[in-house]
């Protein structure tokens, strides 16, 4: 499996320059958009290529490492099942700011995960409200989720959930005294500290912050989720849209970017993280924690097939809880979210194959087997899959349970990704900014992305 992602990987990073080069099949500038035509027009021109033996070529862009042998597997099934369309994935790691050089030369990929409110704004999304064969099918719940707040149309389709929040090995916080995971950020200071003093070969929290999303996401889940598990998701949406910093108070000295700028530092200084924190991988976190020397990891559930991969005895003593409250008068929050979201460019010429494909891409049958590989439950109601051990959808559901739920930051500025975001923390950790720094520039880019 392993060799597998990593000779996928090797084909996405050669296959970029090929593709800024011209993948002139994913989008054109002279040729009339099938967004815009009349759904005859479309249709003729699917049987058109049916007929005449052409081949329609979709380009499929993510960012999603850990579901790459399945969707190539999906992918494959699908490419041997007809013979007018050759769907071909392409992962990047980087994929918020990849995408970005897309869009700006041009070559847009047909269908990709990467989605961003910025980008809704300016239409590089296909309006597909009208798909009602998918949205019959889904959660009245993920299907909210996945609409857009400013305009109430859907650019998205999202096929699953996700959860995100501390992962956490029951064995060692059991050695140290805890038989529940802290509500309060300084109770949690605290079991870090006994963890520390009574496993000192143990890392307390482990942070692979070389990779930027994943500090991103601590954005998204601390301070971001303050906003959100505060105004409550739509008055958050609508602050993060209209910057109102009255709301979101990023550059306040007492505000929730400074305070969690604070929190992380402190953390830092006292050994609570791990000290290669700038340089540490997933990688690096995954046989760590697998192996029993990490107590615990901020992750969503797509990091648990690999660590049942790494150690499938882990089943029974992982758990999982919610981040503790670190603002005054805050609650604990967990990201309860839509995941694996696919998006038509609104200037693809293949609209209807594009569609074609998802259609065998969402059936039940390989929604089931998705599920299983990305351990997150189906947003279909009609995906029954065996996505988690029990203990572990026990754990889940009494996370959601005792915390306030947040959605994703899909309201963040085009010019302004997760991406930049987690790697303003990587300078905060590095010593490039005082928390109060932090916070001011991040106001200050968040400012400028919106402008951008």
């Amino acid at each position: 499996m392993k060799l597998r992602k990593i000779a996928a990987m090797t084909m996405a990073v050669a296959m970029l320059g090929g593709t800024l080069a011209g993948c002139g099949g994913a989008a054109s500038s002279t040729a009339s958009s099938s967004a815009d035509s009349t759904p005859a027009e479309s249709t003729s021109t699917a049987e058109s290529t049916e007929t005449s033996g052409e081949k329609v070529n979709i380009k499929l862009f993510t960012g999603k490492i850990e579901t790459i042998d399945v969707m190539n597997e999906i992918i494959d099934e699908f490419n041997a099942s007809q013979d007018h369309i050759v769907v071909e994935q392409e992962y990047q790691k980087d994929a918020s700011n990849v995408i970005k050089i897309k869009f700006a030369s041009n070559e847009v990929p047909d269908i990709m995960t990467t989605y961003e409110q910025g980008f809704v704004d300016e239409g590089k999304y296909m309006d597909i409200s009208d798909l009602n064969e998918f949205w019959d099918r889904m959660s009245p719940d993920m299907k909210a989720a996945c609409t857009d707040v400013s305009s109430g149309n859907v650019y998205r389709i999202c096929t699953n959930m996700t959860m995100a929040g501390f992962f956490y090995n029951k064995d060692i916080l059991s050695e140290a005294g805890y038989t529940e995971f802290p509500t309060e950020w300084a109770d949690f200071e605290t079991m870090l500290e006994t963890i520390k003093e009574k496993e000192p070969d143990v890392t307390p929290w482990f942070i692979f912050g070389s990779e930027a999303w994943h500090l991103g996401h601590l954005i998204e889940f601390l301070p971001h989720g303050y906003i959100k598990s505060t105004l409550g998701a739509v008055d958050a949406k609508k602050a993060f849209l209209a910057n109102d910093q009255d709301k979101l108070q990023f550059a306040a000295a007492d505000g929730p970017m400074a305070v969690f700028g604070e929190d992380l530092v402190d953390l830092q200084n006292k050994g609570l993280i791990n000290a290669d924190v700038l340089t540490a991988t997933n990688d690096n976190c995954v046989q760590d924690f697998a192996n029993g020397k990490v107590a615990m990891f901020s992750n969503g559930m797509w990091a648990l097939s690999s660590v049942l991969e790494a150690n499938p005895d882990m089943a029974d003593k992982i758990g999982f809880a919610p981040y503790p409250a670190y603002m005054p008068n805050s609650k604990p929050v967990v990201l309860s979210a839509e995941d694996s979201g696919y998006c038509i460019s609104a200037t693809t010429e293949h609209k209807e194959e594009c569609i074609e494909f998802l259609n065998f891409l969402f059936s039940p049958e390989n929604q089931k087997k998705y599920s299983e590989v990305a351990k997150a439950p189906s947003a279909f109601t009609d995906v029954d899959a065996e996505w988690a051990p029990e203990n572990v959808v026990k754990e889940v559901n009494a996370a959601l349970k005792s915390a306030a739920n947040i959605g994703f930051t899909n309201e963040k500025p085009a010019g302004f990704s997760g991406d930049d975001a987690g790697r303003m923390v990587q300078e905060l950790l590095a010593g490039q900014y005082t928390p109060t720094e932090f916070a001011e520039s991040y106001e200050k880019a968040w400012t400028d992305g919106m402008a951008s």
